[in-house]
């Protein structure tokens, strides 16, 4: 395996801003369900970095958030943020788009990542995947909801479309300005959509009795 220092990195304010998403949804979620500061900052930690620290452990990488001193405070003022505001701000479907930014964003940085340390392009969007689906159920299962897995709407194929887009991209040779804000957007206009239209895959019918 290459050394990891010589292998391109990623935009250090676009992993940070795909953290800070991702922790809103965490910390949101804890304030939907009126829980104390401790527990929205421990819901924006696990939340934000779930995915990531997953996907660094398997392709071998330095855990992400333990090495970079701006990822910590970054998740404590998402979580400050969060629970200062009125809530009124936040109600509606805010948590649901805020989640879908994020999951396009992570499904994206998660491939980039794997790619760069010379993780093969189907498996890197296995890890893509990974990223951006991993800290949602984390917080998921935490809150004692049913899993965005469980539920029928599009959710890991809007992550995986993204993450294909930008595995395709790396191998067609394009700019990763060009290529990965068009993967990262069309994951999150696929979740759009499905938010918005209940859009979902079929599920299992046959009768095997």
């Amino acid at each position: 395996m290459a050394d990891a220092a010589a292998l391109p990195s990623l935009p250090p304010l676009l992993d940070l801003a795909g953290t800070a998403v991702f922790a809103l949804t965490g910390a949101l979620l804890a304030a939907r369900l009126k829980q104390t500061f401790v527990t929205m900052g421990f819901f924006a930690l696990v939340t934000g970095v779930g995915g990531g620290s997953v996907r660094d452990l398997l392709i071998g990488a330095p855990v992400f958030w333990v090495r970079d001193p701006w990822v910590a405070p970054v998740i404590l003022c998402v979580a400050l943020i969060a629970w200062f505001t009125p809530r009124r701000w936040w109600e509606g479907q805010m948590l649901e788009w805020a989640d879908a930014a994020g999951l396009g964003a992570y499904a994206v940085l998660g491939t980039a990542k794997a790619l760069a340390f010379g993780v093969a392009p189907l498996p890197a969007v296995v890890m893509g995947i990974v990223t951006g689906c991993v800290g949602g159920i984390i917080r998921d299962v935490l809150a004692g909801r049913p899993s965005i897995l469980m539920r029928p709407e599009l959710y890991v194929t809007a992550a995986a479309l993204a993450a294909a887009l930008c595995a395709a991209g790396s191998l067609a040779g394009l700019p990763r300005e060009i290529a990965w804000p068009f993967a990262a957007l069309a994951g999150f206009a696929l979740r759009g959509v499905a938010i918005h239209k209940g859009l979902a895959l079929p599920a299992y019918k046959r009768d095997r009795g």
